[in-house]
């Protein structure tokens, strides 16, 4: 069964790091037979009058477990990891809910609302009745973009991943240029955005410029891609500053 543990502002602009390097942190502290699958970046709303760190994102960190019974042991060990690395003028917040909790009935359009429109810690936890959610310092704003990132994430159509495990490999550890059939069989799907409608062959090479981060989408992981030579494939989406 899946499990989502999402954590929300718990970093401050001049402290070192953000709330992914927390997230894929968090993956040495899981309880013994739970398994860390992925990490979603949900980007929320930005506007003047929310506050937020520095882009107003949030990171669920998605896990796998036999059944809910060790949810109790997941809520300490992420509480226990936002303890050990809090940071004076963070205002973290946690929510944790598996994927058969009715929670997530109210949730995803809470997440939906928080893409267009501000909301309050009142609606963070009128959405997150039945499913947890704390805050652990400051305003305890985190709790909005951490209930919001699980209702996102489970809805499966909205974010990016920040972190993809399959068969061992992980995104970070993928070469700059791989192949497209290398990212099919660790679950990546490519979706080509020519409008000639041709698509890489699996023996095509992707080059993803130091930085693979497929959206989810349809509850996939998805690969944007834009053809630069013939058998040569580079991602579409590319962090700021990238020269091809």
């Amino acid at each position: 069964m899946k499990i989502y543990v999402a954590f929300d502002d718990t970093d401050t602009i001049d402290c070192g790091r953000g709330t992914g390097k927390l997230a894929r942190w968090y993956e040495d502290k899981l309880p013994e037979g739970v398994r860390l699958v992925s990490i979603v970046r949900q980007q929320l709303l930005v506007r003047d009058d929310i506050p937020y760190t520095s882009h107003n994102s949030s990171l669920v960190c998605v896990v796998e477990a036999d059944d809910e019974s060790v949810i109790p042991a997941i809520i300490k060990s992420a509480t226990d990891h936002i303890a050990d690395h809090f940071v004076e003028g963070s205002d973290p917040g946690l929510c944790v809910c598996s994927e058969i909790d009715l929670a997530l009935e109210s949730l995803i359009p809470f997440g939906k609302r928080c893409l267009v429109d501000k909301v309050t810690q009142a609606d963070a936890y009128t959405a997150a009745t039945g499913a947890h959610l704390s805050g652990h310092g400051g305003t305890n704003d985190g709790i909005i973009g951490a209930a919001a990132g699980v209702g996102l994430t489970h809805n499966g159509m909205h974010g990016r991943f920040n972190e993809w495990i399959h068969n061992g490999n992980k995104l970070r550890d993928i070469p700059e240029t791989t192949t497209a059939g290398f990212l099919r069989s660790i679950g990546i799907e490519l979706i080509s955005m020519e409008r000639s409608g041709s698509s890489p062959k699996n023996e095509d090479t992707v080059i993803h410029y130091g930085w693979l981060r497929p959206l989810l989408f349809m509850k996939k992981a998805v690969l944007p891609v834009l053809l630069e030579n013939p058998g040569q494939w580079g991602t579409a989406i590319r962090k700021k500053g990238t020269v091809k």
